[in-house]
């Protein structure tokens, strides 16, 4: 969606307005943004453009209920099914010269069927740095509307933003995000170029939320410093090598190392070590807490395979047992075995149900008979919502809190 000469014209952002009709003078009015004209009251109305529903989004559907343990049940035919309307105008990038992608669009579930599309909402992540809090921030808060995103279909597109450390980039997202109806959740560091946004924000009705400011005031007046205003990353913030760095960098190589079983003679060197069958999340999850600064690692249970000794000589203190849900599992495992290129009789044992059930059962087994070890589901859970529980039973153990009853299933 190209922008008008007359609606370039961006007001210099940077000087901090002295009073609200000043502010008002300086930021450009609604009027000189180019928005939809309404249509003639005398002519007929077009009728909502319909969208067809394509193979690719039917099984994204198919695949977030598998994810999800809750099944499929393909007799449901009043769900409807969103596609984006790939003929509307797509919002600007940063440099406002190529379509910002959607990194994250909600569709309804256990949908096959075509049906008119409910408007997605947007919601525009806007920062002067990477926009990792934002980014986060957002999605914390969609992951509480999964009934209406999923189940009541009110589809959401999310878009970040990032590197916006100007006034004229700021400017241009928001005329954007005016003429698409959509919110502004933003992250500035920079204290001249978040009041802009807030005043442009408000002058021209724009739903819009400062995560960032309100928690950077509170602990400036807490610890009595005023902040940088510095986004991260900046050319003149320098990030000094600390210890914990270091201990960070030690910890990534141990758990390249120790992936996928290998050298079980260190297991013992282990902050963490996890155990379960293939395809549970064993290895991103590793490299997860690894960057946390855990030395992790992972030692894969296969039915028929004898386990290392040295997994049962070390702390079972610091031993976590995965299981997953075993349709879930097999669908990954098929999923895993054609993008290798296995054929159908290859990959038989492999992600064939009865194999499947007969391997979560023998790491059953071998969890039932060390009952200290804590046994985490991780069907349906994010890397981060699996760590997190890791996290949490290691350092109760560690500082010797009170612990939930024995070889409970997280």
């Amino acid at each position: 969606m190209a922008f008008t000469a007359a609606a370039m014209s961006v007001p210099n952002l940077r000087q901090a307005p002295t009073a609200s009709a000043t502010s008002e003078s300086k930021l450009p009015s609604p009027n000189q943004i180019s928005l939809p004209s309404e249509p003639d009251s005398e002519q007929p109305q077009q009728p909502s453009p319909k969208f067809k529903g394509s193979a690719q989004l039917n099984r994204w559907s198919r695949a977030r209920s598998i994810r999800s343990g809750r099944g499929i049940d393909r007799s449901v035919q009043n769900d409807k099914l969103m596609e984006p309307d790939l003929a509307s105008p797509q919002p600007l990038s940063p440099d406002c010269s190529s379509p910002a992608s959607s990194r994250y669009a909600w569709f309804s579930r256990n949908s096959s069927d075509v049906s008119e599309a409910t408007v997605a909402k947007q919601i525009y992540m806007v920062s002067d740095g990477t926009g990792w809090t934002a980014e986060h921030s957002v999605n914390a808060a969609l992951g509480q509307f999964d009934h209406c995103l999923v189940d009541r279909v009110c589809p959401v597109n999310t878009h970040l933003f990032s590197g916006i450390d100007d006034g004229d980039k700021l400017m241009e997202v928001i005329k954007q995000a005016a003429k698409e109806g959509a919110m502004i959740v933003y992250t500035l560091a920079d204290p001249s170029l978040a009041d802009s946004a807030k005043q442009a924000c408000s002058l021209w009705g724009i739903p819009s939320k400062d995560v960032l400011g309100p928690i950077t005031e509170a602990v400036a007046s807490h610890l009595g410093v005023n902040p940088s205003g510095l986004p991260r990353g900046a050319p003149g913030r320098q990030v000094p090598l600390t210890e914990e760095y270091f201990k960070r960098i030690e910890a990534v190589e141990f758990t390249i190392k120790q992936d996928d079983g290998a050298l079980p003679q260190n297991l013992h060197k282990a902050d963490i070590v996890l155990a379960g069958v293939s395809r549970t999340g064993k290895t991103p999850l590793s490299i997860y807490l690894a960057q946390k600064g855990y030395k992790v690692a992972n030692v894969p249970i296969v039915m028929g395979l004898g386990l290392p000794k040295t997994l049962f000589e070390v702390d079972p203190e610091k031993v976590f047992g995965l299981t997953i849900n075993p349709v879930v599992l097999q669908t990954i495992r098929r999923a895993r075995a054609k993008s290798l290129g296995f054929g159908v009789e290859a990959r038989s044992n492999y992600s064939e149900m009865d194999y499947v059930r007969e391997e979560l059962d023998f790491a059953g087994k071998v969890f039932a008979q060390n009952p200290v070890w804590p046994v985490i589901e991780v069907t349906g859970k994010a890397i981060e919502e699996t760590a997190a529980v890791v996290l949490r039973l290691y350092h109760d153990r560690k500082q010797k809190c009170s612990m939930p009853r024995i070889s409970k299933r997280y």
